[in-house]
């Protein structure tokens, strides 16, 4: 194998410092976000040494220009078998690879540009099914009580469905993010971005889980303990999706029985979604539900909740009026294959 040129090297270096330095520290602290950073590189990395013939002898710019990118969610399609929505989050991981590049290295600055001028593919959405208020009220009656488990599994439930959060965000959440003795009871949310919101917890929840805190975390909870923690671990390492997951499915099994609009497949998304909605029917502002789901965009949360064309106009000049009124929002070895080289993970056939 010839030896790594020059540029070869810098490109692996920025990689390198990508993945492990800027992202991790500059752009998300969620687990879910750099495991996609790093997947998208691995794959792009894997299709230029497999189908381009790139190796370290003749790694250079050009392999990230538009023409390759292109080829490339071709071969995401026709090679991988991934979906418009899969292509379309590899490319926006890749462009901010690519952004980091240019604000790096100027030389990388038409490569970045043209790599935002391709078009992202057409997207089919997928409804989300949510629940009835009275499927709900199933679910929740579902969990064994005489169970510590039981127990445990009721609290975060119920957690799920009073603040609509993200199943990763609830999962997250430590015992100095819960305000419960105050007027207004809160729980501090750390969203996408690292963005923090409040959302506030009603008298049930707050009873429910003050209970849970005693049995759990005893008289004196820890204030770095994840409130929902993991078995195996104990409280300094937060319970995982995988297992919420199979929980819901156990006790949708039970609820179904109760309420045949329990989805048998039930996963933590439907819950929140199920929230929105209600919040929805109950008359909330969508301005304000978008604000609580943790949404950038408003049109996000219209999409989400397959919001009317009617009720989109009537959102966006309540979105207005609330503007007027000035409510804040709160990258040394070039021996071996092109991904060693690159420090990113070998692609898996």
């Amino acid at each position: 194998m010839k030896k790594a040129t020059n540029e070869a090297v810098m490109i692996a270096r920025y990689i390198n410092a990508f993945l492990y330095e800027y992202a991790p520290f500059r752009k998300s602290s969620s687990g879910h976000t750099l495991k996609s950073y790093n997947y998208a590189l691995s794959l792009y990395i894997g299709f230029l040494e497999t189908e381009k013939g790139i190796h370290t002898e003749n790694l250079h710019r050009d392999c990230f220009s538009r023409e390759y990118i292109e080829e490339w969610l071709i071969w995401l399609v026709k090679k991988r078998g991934c979906s418009p929505q899969t292509c379309n989050n590899r490319l926006s991981s890749l462009r901010v690879f690519l952004k980091y590049l240019e604000i790096r290295d100027i030389s990388f600055l038409s490569v970045s540009k043209d790599a935002s001028m391709i078009s992202r593919r057409r997207e089919t959405h997928k409804k989300v099914k949510g629940m009835s208020k009275e499927a709900v009220q199933a679910l929740l009656s579902a969990p064994d009580l005489s169970t510590k488990t039981g127990r445990r599994d009721l609290a975060l439930i119920i957690t799920l469905y009073g603040t609509a959060a993200r199943l990763d965000e609830i999962l997250s959440i430590k015992v100095r993010h819960l305000h419960l003795d105050t007027k207004n009871p809160n729980v501090s949310i750390v969203g996408k971005g690292c963005k923090i919101r409040t959302l506030y917890l009603l008298p049930k929840a707050v009873l429910h889980i003050r209970k849970y805190l005693k049995e759990f975390h005893g008289d004196t909870p820890q204030a770095e303990s994840y409130v929902f923690y993991s078995r195996n671990i104990g409280p300094a390492g937060k319970m995982s999706q995988p297992a919420v997951n199979q929980q819901l499915k156990k006790h949708a099994q039970t609820a179904h029985a109760l309420c045949n609009e329990v989805p048998l497949d039930l996963h933590a998304h439907q819950i929140r979604h199920a929230k929105a909605s209600h919040w929805l029917d109950d008359g909330m502002n969508i301005v304000q539900i978008s604000f609580l789901l943790g949404h950038e965009q408003l049109q996000t949360s219209m999409v989400y909740l397959e919001i009317t064309t009617e009720q989109e106009a009537k959102a966006l000049a309540t979105l207005e009026d609330e503007n007027d009124k000035r409510i804040s929002k709160k990258w040394k070895n070039d021996k071996g294959s092109l991904a060693e080289f690159c420090g990113v993970k070998t692609m898996k056939k």
